[in-house]
């Protein structure tokens, strides 16, 4: 079937869009060991790459849960720093997510707990994290039954109006907004447009919604809000896998280009919002040209495989057959790739975006 390369970059853009099962969840400090305190208090909103928990594991594991089973949290590290491999943690990597590094940034050891598993009426004072794997932003995109971002400020507006949530967290807070894509992948909706300007209002529609969600948080008290751009889709494995992992798919980066620049119009009048660039640092890893990313592109001996893959292009990292047989290869040295699965960057993958990110991030929270 032949589409119009307009089309076409959006509806790839859905393909490659994060898939509704991607999150990551948070290790648990070890017993005994007293967190760093932090001035600041972080609450993350959004899909899989500021999950870490809140999807439930399930008997037996699914697409939906395996960031509770082997391969995931294989590279481990407890909260004294000693290796524990082969700890699963509701992540949707090998060790930490994005969510984690900025919990850093911020002085804080690691994300806030998952919302799923933390005490009723409780909220850790490093903050809470509302995000779960596959979430968007539009009711009708999520195949999974996940909350939508508007869903999940609603669950913190009420921990706010209780006062679970104080008014000394909220002086000092930060909150993540990580939508990744997923409005865009598998929506039946999308799917069915034909028509460029049908599908310029429904990328509309997205970042117009995710802008309502920051004003909801802002007027419930969050001081400064981090808000995602949509990294470069095209180039994540689940897209690469048709070229052998040897190139991106243009159109899939071009429509995460179209869903940037509406939301760049609709965040650039809004104060303490500050947009998190992963669609360049990313690029500037996978898909950079000369003179741009070079060192930190070469940390990477592949790029746009996976380090976890399945044997079958429709299956999943850490699948297993009828007989627990594993339907999966996974790398030796998971450093060396930037993508831990068909769709979430390895441990060491994040940490090169967010050392690009740091110096902003860090100037942005410090700022009066």
């Amino acid at each position: 079937m032949k589409l119009h390369t307009a089309v076409l970059g959006v509806i790839l853009l859905l393909a490659l869009v994060l898939n509704p099962n991607g999150v990551e969840a948070r290790p648990a400090p070890a017993d005994g060991h007293q967190k760093k305190s932090s001035s600041y208090s972080l609450f993350v909103f959004g899909d899989d790459f500021g999950d870490n928990g809140n999807l439930p594991l399930t008997d037996p594991v699914t697409q939906m849960s395996r960031q509770w089973a082997y391969p995931y949290g294989s590279s481990y590290v407890d909260a004294d720093g000693n290796p524990r491999p082969n700890t699963p943690s509701g992540r949707f990597s090998n060790y930490k997510i994005q969510s984690d590094f900025i919990a850093t940034i911020l002085g804080l050891e690691e994300a806030p707990p998952a919302h799923a598993l933390t005490a009723e009426k409780t909220c850790d004072p490093s903050g809470m994290t509302f995000a779960h794997g596959g979430a968007g932003v539009l009711d009708t995109t999520s195949a999974h039954k996940v909350p939508t971002l508007a869903k999940q400020v609603d669950t913190f507006r009420k921990m706010v109006k209780d006062g679970i949530i104080s008014e000394k967290q909220l002086s000092r807070s930060v909150a993540l907004v990580a939508i990744s894509g997923n409005d865009y992948y598998g929506s039946t909706g999308v799917i069915g447009l034909s028509a460029p300007n049908d599908i310029n209002a429904y990328i509309a529609k997205v970042t117009k919604e995710i802008a309502d969600n920051v004003d909801q948080l802002q007027k419930l008290g969050v001081t400064k809000v981090l808000v995602n751009n949509l990294h470069p889709v095209g180039c994540t494995p689940s897209q690469t896998r048709t070229s052998n992992y040897t190139a991106c798919d243009v159109f899939g980066n071009l429509g995460a280009s179209v869903h940037n620049n509406n939301l760049k119009q609709v965040m650039e009048a809004k104060k303490n919002v500050h947009v998190v660039d992963l669609y360049t640092t990313f690029s500037n890893i996978v898909d950079n040209v000369p003179g741009k990313g070079q060192e930190l592109s070469k940390q990477f001996k592949r790029k746009l495989s996976p380090c976890c893959e399945s044997f079958d292009s429709k299956g999943y990292c850490g699948q297993q057959g009828e007989s627990s047989e594993l339907l999966y290869s996974v790398c030796d040295k998971s450093s060396k790739f930037f993508y831990w699965d068909d769709m979430h960057p390895t441990h060491a993958g994040w940490e090169a975006v967010m050392k690009q990110l740091e110096k902003p991030l860090r100037e942005f929270v410090d700022q009066d």
